[in-house]
């Protein structure tokens, strides 16, 4: 079994202390999409912190991703940033999606890590879709699956 490459930290955080852009495009994404205030709609927001040390034949950097999360009375929505790009946002209907620990799925297995994997119709795909979050040991992380777990009806 391979284990992740990835190191992972989750926080619970206030929707204005969003690392990052991830507040503007979540807010952005909203409007587009015709969802709640989001921000006002907010009952629970946290922030992973992904990071990744690559090593090249002459130096090694590292790779950071942070993805920061949105829990509405309705809705999932998140946002994911590498290395200070742009962040891409993602949302979905609670009610519509199937929430599965990675941690019993088939791809633990293959590729050791934890997170959430959340399937269903995720933003504007009209196929059901998958999506993985990466989460950390931390008890902000357990907090967040159980919230999941007890807003959605296909868990």
């Amino acid at each position: 079994m391979n284990m992740s490459d990835y190191t992972r930290t989750t926080r619970r955080c206030g929707f204005a202390e969003f690392t990052g852009d991830a507040a503007t495009a979540i807010r952005k994404y909203a409007e587009k999409h015709g969802l709640d205030d989001v921000e006002a709609a907010a009952e629970h927001c946290f922030e992973t912190v992904s990071t990744k040390e690559k090593k090249g034949f002459f130096r090694s950097s590292t790779e950071t991703v942070v993805t920061s999360i949105v829990v509405t009375p309705h809705h999932l929505v998140w946002a994911a940033a590498k290395n200070d790009e742009a962040p891409a946002v993602l949302a979905a209907r609670l009610r519509d999606i199937h929430v599965q620990d990675y941690e019993t799925s088939d791809m633990y297995k293959l590729v050791a890590d934890t997170g959430v994997n959340i399937s269903g119709p995720l933003g504007d795909a009209i196929r059901p879709s998958a999506a993985f979050i990466g989460l950390g040991p931390e008890q902000a992380a357990a907090e967040f699956r159980e919230i999941l777990h007890s807003r959605t009806s296909l868990s």
